[in-house]
């Protein structure tokens, strides 16, 4: 038996592209907060298509000139990093992370908004936490004894301060994080108890 149009199986959410390739738009459970964060992910994506130019760069003057980089290996890596990340907080942005959804397929309007209530709110006290662990390690990372800023290093002969940088942006991104399961349990209050995954996540107003 078929679907009904109020109660769509998880097979039927849209997918991430349209049919054209084009994104599909943010979800409006989303708000002003999760458009923002789809427009500055292509900062994100960007820096996965600099790595590769990295790493060819490295091959080339490795194995054409024989003069290997000491900067290469570690660039890329931080790179990457970053853009994985990045990409918890664009899931999130666009309510497309990972759930189990044995029990929402079978549930109906009214049950699939308090799932989707309940989960944003264990997410965002989730991110929370996830958020001030985030602080304790850059409190070591970023800071000597006595107070003053001293980023954490690869310890290599590049001895770029990597690892510092990433750990402060991990914990930026958790916030972000944090923030935007807030807004979307907000928006899941406020909208209607419909199929709001078969409507692109309709609510009534944004934050």
């Amino acid at each position: 038996m078929a679907p009904s149009a109020e109660k769509m199986a998880h097979s039927e959410i849209p997918p991430a592209l349209e049919p054209d390739g084009a994104l599909t738009p943010v979800p409006e459970v989303s708000g002003i907060f999760g458009r923002i964060v789809d427009k500055i992910s292509t900062v994100f994506a960007l820096g996965f298509l600099l790595a590769m130019g990295i790493l060819i760069f490295e091959i080339f003057m490795r194995h054409v000139f024989n003069s290997p980089t000491l900067w290469a290996h570690e660039t890329t890596t931080f790179l990457s990093a970053i853009g994985f990340v990045f990409a918890g907080l664009y899931c999130a942005s666009r309510d497309k992370h990972i759930r189990v959804v044995i029990i929402y397929d079978i549930a109906g309007p009214k049950l699939r908004r308090a799932l989707d209530i309940g989960i944003s709110i264990v997410c965002a006290i989730s991110s929370g936490f996830f958020a001030w662990a985030g602080w304790l390690m850059v409190q070591r990372a970023a800071f000597k004894p006595d107070g003053s800023i001293h980023l954490e290093t690869t310890g290599s002969a590049f001895n770029a301060p990597y690892p510092g940088l990433l750990k402060i942006f991990m914990l930026l991104v958790l916030i972000a994080l944090t923030i935007q399961f807030v807004v979307l349990a907000i928006n899941y209050v406020r909208a209607k108890p419909y199929d709001m995954r078969a409507n692109s996540g309709a609510a009534k107003d944004n934050d």
